[in-house]
């Protein structure tokens, strides 16, 4: 099951004091996929990655009961690895490894008893994303199948909550309506939180709801999808 997000006073700042990103306050609740649009540059990736707990950041981001602001590095870094999954825009697969080994990354860092149990889910999500688990250099693979070995490796951890930054620019028009309706079935079906950041319109009308960013600045909570 999803997490709820509550967003309270968010800001991130550059080293020369800009504010990259403010956000007052936002609410999301658990089960809930979330797109986020905007101009090239308008901090809708800093968003995503103050969301993970990656950048710097003042104020509240609140995943259920855990501010992962609050949290000192090394818990902030344990809280990801059990509750959030990431998807690249550019992959971040490892090309010398074959799919099954992408695909359960997260397996290496994984207490003992849990890694069998990673592995597995990994496997079974590669063969309901369309691929075989193997061996084969991911090296060869086509933009299409490199993502969803992505998609893969985010869903092994049976992570609730989803992070992806723009999933679907790298593949062309069908492979991306096939990776869109793989991911938001995957989605649904467990009831994870998704926020993703988009240009795609085809990502986002599947969207239960979509954000606008601009200049830094969460300008609109947008309309409902259709």
């Amino acid at each position: 099951m999803g997490l709820p997000l509550a967003i309270r006073d968010l800001q991130v700042t550059g080293p020369n004091g800009r504010v990259l990103l403010a956000v007052d306050a936002l609410d999301v609740a658990p089960g809930s996929l979330v797109g986020v649009r905007g101009p090239s540059g308008a901090g809708k990736s800093t968003l995503l990655h103050a969301l993970g707990g990656l950048l710097p950041a003042t104020g509240t981001v609140r995943w259920g009961d855990t501010d992962l602001l609050a949290l000192a590095d090394e818990r902030r870094t344990g809280f990801r690895a059990n509750h959030i999954g990431m998807i690249f825009q550019d992959f971040l697969l490892f090309e010398e490894l074959g799919s099954a080994d992408n695909a359960a990354l997260s397996a290496m860092f994984a207490p003992r008893a849990r890694r069998i149990e990673t592995r597995d889910a990994a496997a079974a999500n590669l063969r309901r994303l369309g691929l075989e688990p193997g061996s084969r250099p991911v090296a060869s693979f086509s933009g299409g199948e490199r993502q969803r070995v992505g998609v893969a490796r985010a869903l092994a951890s049976n992570a609730p909550i989803l992070l992806a930054d723009e999933p679907t620019a790298s593949l062309h028009r069908e492979a991306a309506d096939a990776l869109i309706g793989d991911l938001v079935a995957l989605t649904r079906e467990h009831g994870r939180t998704l926020i993703a950041v988009s240009h795609d319109m085809h990502l986002l009308d599947r969207m239960d709801r979509v954000l606008w960013v601009e200049d830094g600045i969460l300008r609109t909570e947008g309309q409902d999808a259709a």
